[in-house]
């Protein structure tokens, strides 16, 4: 007899099938056991997890009145300006940290200073319309040290005429006659 079966039927006697169903029963209710106990750790944890982050979110103080701007035509060259209005809903000061374009061609003015609780303010948007065709900017506020919001701008530049108005043949007319 090889020496693995020897030892086997030393630990096990398999002999007997009422032994053989009550061993494996007795295993699959280990199984399940482990599952279960498993199974409630990691919902627990979970649940905790979640309950955490809620607590830890920092309340909303910083409302805009308007999230996007549309400028709609705006003639090649000449730059426009908009201002958003926000507000502090919070209950102590606010700091807006920074207040970033997505490109040079979009300036952003803010108030360095923080906004009391209750007050509100306004952010200068400007944008040069030096490039021909639509465009759609992206302007990113930070706020109270890790939280953001982001405002938008678009509009159509369309070409503007070279001079400031069309040559008239008219005036070059009256001009060689007075003359």
């Amino acid at each position: 007899m090889h020496p693995f079966y020897a030892f086997c039927h030393l630990c096990f006697k398999f002999d007997s099938p009422k032994v053989i169903i009550m061993k494996k029963l007795t295993a699959i209710i280990a199984f399940i056991s482990i599952a279960w106990v498993g199974g409630a750790q990691t919902t627990a944890n979970t649940t905790t997890a979640k309950d955490a982050k809620t607590a830890a979110a920092p309340p909303e103080v910083l409302q805009i009145k308007e999230f996007e701007h549309d400028f709609g035509k705006i003639p090649q060259g000449k730059p426009v300006f908009y201002y958003f209005e926000i507000a502090n809903t919070g209950t102590t000061p606010l700091k807006l940290d920074n207040v970033q374009a997505s490109c040079g061609c979009t300036t952003p003015e803010w108030n360095r200073e923080a906004i009391a609780a209750g007050a509100s303010d306004k952010i200068k948007v400007g944008y040069n319309a030096a490039a021909e065709g639509n465009f759609e900017k992206y302007i990113t506020i930070t706020y109270n040290g890790d939280q953001s919001k982001q405002i938008k701008i678009k509009g159509t530049v369309w070409k503007a005429p070279l001079g400031s108005a069309p040559a008239n043949a008219s005036v070059q007319i009256l001009k060689q006659q007075n003359n």
